[in-house]
């Protein structure tokens, strides 16, 4: 039998057999973190960003990332702009239509700390009612920004352990 040969930290190969040897876990967050589809809810001006990210210059769908309009489609929401007080009531309900496991990206200054606006209409932070997974800082973030915010992400759910199982 030939040698094992270890690609990364949990994860080996055999030579010549078209064979790996990993974790369930492993595999599983392979395939839910190259696959990640966020539900666009644009709110502001980061949402032109967001869409000018989606565009063939960039070429978001190299990373798996396909936008989907249904929150029962979607794994990921992406804040786009600033949150009122009136709208977070539907993005909270939008987000708990959303399946199982579920990420949360705070896009802009606006959604990640509420922005210049102090004001009595204006949600001070989107993690006051979500749980917010990434954070990208800008006003408005460029789509490299974006990018990067979506890696971190991609990161994040290769390191969980046993979250994507219904027993966990």
């Amino acid at each position: 039998m030939p040698d094992l040969v270890q690609v990364e930290e949990g994860t080996k190969i055999i030579p010549g057999a078209n064979t790996i040897i990993t974790s369930i876990d492993k595999l599983v967050n392979w395939g839910r973190s190259s696959s990640v589809w966020p539900m666009t809810f644009g709110l502001a001006c980061c949402a032109i960003e967001m869409m000018a990210t989606g565009s063939s210059h960039y070429d978001f769908d190299r990373f798996g990332v396909v936008f989907r309009a249904s929150p029962r489609q979607s794994d990921v929401i992406i804040l786009a702009g600033t949150v009122t007080k009136k709208m977070a009531p539907v993005v909270r309900r939008v987000y708990d239509q959303m399946p199982e496991p579920r990420y949360v990206i705070a896009m802009g200054s606006c959604a990640c700390s509420g922005g210049i606006f102090d004001t009595y209409a204006v949600v001070q932070g989107a993690d006051s009612f979500l749980p917010v997974d990434v954070y990208i800082p800008g006003c408005p973030p460029r789509p490299e920004a974006l990018m990067e915010g979506v890696m971190k992400l991609q990161e994040k759910i290769k390191k969980e352990h046993f979250r994507w199982s219904p027993w966990r």
